[in-house]
């Protein structure tokens, strides 16, 4: 993968705490850019490194944030974000009134809403920030990045984030970042599942691993049905039977046999034949199978996001009521 060109931006002085797996390359790019970067992980090797890259190491967060304008945090867990931002000598102990805090880890929404909170208390300005992709992306500055908060204070962030994103994405209020990775990841980690669950069905089955993968990254089931067939039927308002719930309920019901005649335990596919076979009974199992978001939706207890008219519901108008 081609690194991005590092885009001409107005330098700032930053501060970024958190020189890990995923830090450590976001911080060379923001280096790379022209920005004044103050580091600061307990880790003394990672400090080491960044030096080299032309950091400016620093021996804690309040020297890190001494007169930083903007402040970026990436680390592992809740723990580590509450002991960075809120502890002793911390984040909000350690900046100025006004101050631009970024925080990019993964973590619970109600930890992040807390940060908010009393970021905003202080006197500071935050956008919950989280990324998206992998190191090597990190490194090559192509992240994506999910930012919740004031409009205004993500337009300002702008000049930090152009060197680490390929794209970054204003989600909404305070909160709205970190809750659509935790969504992207919850995706993310059952597509894991998924896909080992597909694979090893086709060993079993007898089709060569590889043979299987060329299948699966020329079908819609490989390239994901968030990018095929969601946009284009149920998101645009059309349930229209492309492939009906009904054989959607067949289909998988023929791969859950095939599964328990080889002995694979396909446990996803047994909970999405229960999820198929709620269409009979709400009556829309003649609509597109994109329809399982309307399922989905109203056991969620959420109204329909399609409107159905009569035509849609195959003269059904009660469905989904």
């Amino acid at each position: 993968m081609t690194a991005r060109a590092i885009p001409q931006v107005p330098p700032r002085k930053l501060a970024f705490i958190g020189l890990g797996t995923m830090g450590s390359g976001m911080a060379a790019r923001l280096l790379a850019a022209g920005h004044e970067v103050h580091g600061y992980d307990l880790d003394r090797e990672r400090l080491v490194t960044f030096s080299a890259l032309g950091g400016i190491a620093c021996e804690s967060i309040a020297e890190a944030c001494a007169g930083a304008d903007c402040v970026m945090t990436i680390l592992p867990r809740d723990e580590h974000v509450r002991t960075v931002w809120l502890g002793s000598g911390g984040v909000l102990e350690s900046v100025s009134v006004g101050t631009l805090l970024i925080e990019m880890s993964t973590i619970l929404p109600k930890t992040s809403l807390e940060l908010h909170e009393q970021a905003a208390a202080a006197g500071m300005r935050m956008l919950d920030a989280p990324v998206g992709r992998t190191p090597r992306d990190a490194q090559n500055g192509s992240l994506l990045i999910m930012a919740g908060g004031a409009r205004e204070y993500f337009d300002e962030a702008e000049t930090v984030f152009a060197p680490i994103a390929e794209k970054s994405i204003f989600l909404g209020p305070k909160g709205s970042g970190i809750r659509m990775k935790i969504a992207n990841n919850y995706m993310s980690m059952v597509g894991m599942v998924l896909t080992a669950e597909t694979l090893t069905l086709a060993r079993k089955a007898g089709i060569d691993a590889s043979a299987a993968v060329e299948v699966l990254q020329n079908t819609t089931a490989g390239k994901g049905q968030v990018n095929v067939n969601y946009p284009a039927k149920v998101l645009s308002g059309d349930v229209s039977p492309d492939f009906p719930l009904s054989m959607g309920h067949k289909d998988i019901s023929l791969g859950l046999t095939l599964g328990q005649e080889l002995g694979v335990p396909l446990l996803l596919g047994a909970s999405a034949r229960e999820l198929f076979g709620m269409a009979a009974p709400m009556r829309i199992e003649d609509l597109d199978c994109t329809a399982m978001l309307l399922i989905i939706e109203r056991l969620a207890g959420l109204s329909a996001s399609v409107e159905l008219d009569e035509r849609a519901q195959g003269g059904k108008p009660d469905a989904l009521q």
